[in-house]
């Protein structure tokens, strides 16, 4: 490591998340590894959620897709986002899932050869997203794929409340998509609806998979106890006293009110650390020190309550500064944070209880090895 930021992720600690969320929901898991696995890196997590009995991979569009097939992945894959018709021979060549989501693609699909390509049913019952959202809608298009000779493996809709613990807006959207499913009448080989929270707060009989994202890491709406798997982390690399009334970074937006105590970190908003945590605190050798002055691209201060020594390890966030916190106190969520984490951070994985080689790959004999058709 060249640099000393750092993002840890505990790959045993996401393999217990996916164990324990399939014993709620008792169902098939559809692993959501969009955005390189919510930025921990897709090849990593994948090899967890398959040792544990993920059967499906979902991700958000084709270049993803292809990224794990070259990474050696061979299962059951899922493109949830759009595609576009001239994908169709690379999309059957790959055996890629993908998303039907709209009369337009439908005919834009019907004008190639599209015999055997897997589709998934997309129904919008309410998200006014991407999807179907009537019933005569989505029968014409079953009709014209079926036609058409494709494999329509799957439906699936998408809830946009599913935090909320009332779910009243919930039910209404799985009364459409439940209708929808079974006026078609047609025999789904996957038909699910629930993310995360979903998966973990509302149960039906109608579905017989689940897409778990950003519940692998430990983040959910309902209090289930999950492990935090992944932390960031940086180090000291100067400290300086300053005196009262110097002032500190761009625009000179920090003031010393004493004399005081100032370190930097290699860690700024090119790495993620956005520059609204000014004011933030990080945690340093059993203290929080408070974020002074602006966020830079490369480096960022705080305030020390004692000195530490040049190298101390610093927690972004992690087991004494929650994710789910940070992103309550930048008015955001944990989704956004993990994914603004750029490619220049480290990513350090554990595994099997032991630390992984620095940016190692999964190599496609390992990752093969648990892969499940």
């Amino acid at each position: 490591m060249f640099r000393n930021t750092w993002m840890e992720v505990n790959l045993d600690a996401i393999a217990d998340n996916v164990k324990r969320i399939q014993e709620i929901c008792k169902k098939r898991i559809i692993a959501v590894l969009k955005a390189d696995a919510y930025g921990c890196g897709d090849s990593h997590v994948a090899r967890a959620v398959l040792s544990v009995g993920a059967e499906m991979i979902a991700v958000s569009s084709l270049d993803e897709a292809l990224m794990l097939r070259n990474e050696g992945y061979n299962g059951e894959l899922l493109i949830l986002g759009a595609t576009e018709k001239e994908d169709v021979p690379i999309l059957i060549k790959e055996n890629i899932s993908v998303a039907a989501y709209s009369k337009d693609w439908v005919h834009q699909v019907q004008t190639t050869n599209c015999k055997n390509l897997k589709i998934h049913l997309k129904i919008d019952s309410g998200m006014n997203r991407i999807g179907f959202r009537t019933l005569d809608e989505a029968k014409e298009a079953l009709n014209i794929l079926l036609e058409q000779e494709c494999n329509v493996d799957g439906i699936f809709t998408h809830f946009a409340c599913a935090d909320d613990p009332e779910q009243t807006d919930t039910k209404k959207q799985f009364s459409k998509f439940e209708s929808i499913v079974k006026e078609l009448d047609y025999s789904f080989h996957w038909i699910h609806s629930d993310n995360s929270d979903a998966t973990i707060s509302f149960q039906d009989d109608l579905t017989n998979a689940c897409r778990v994202g950003i519940g692998m890491y430990g983040v959910n709406s309902y209090g289930i106890e999950l492990r935090h798997p992944i932390s960031l982390h940086t180090k000291v690399i100067m400290v300086k006293h300053v005196a009262k009334g110097d002032r500190i970074g761009y625009g000179f937006t920090y003031e010393a009110q004493g004399d005081e105590i100032i370190a930097t970190l290699p860690i700024g908003y090119a790495d993620g650390l956005v520059r609204a945590n000014q004011g933030r605190c990080v945690y340093i050798d059993g203290q929080y020190a408070t974020i002074v002055g602006r966020i830079c691209m490369d480096q960022v201060m705080v305030r020390l309550e004692k000195e530490v020594p040049i190298g101390t390890d610093v927690e972004i966030f992690g087991p004494h500064i929650h994710l789910e916190d940070m992103a309550k106190d930048l008015n955001t969520i944990p989704y956004e944070i993990i994914c603004l984490i750029s490619g220049r951070v480290t990513r350090s994985y554990i595994w099997e209880g032991k630390q992984l080689e620095e940016n190692a790959r999964i190599l496609k004999s390992e990752i093969t090895e648990v892969h499940y058709e």
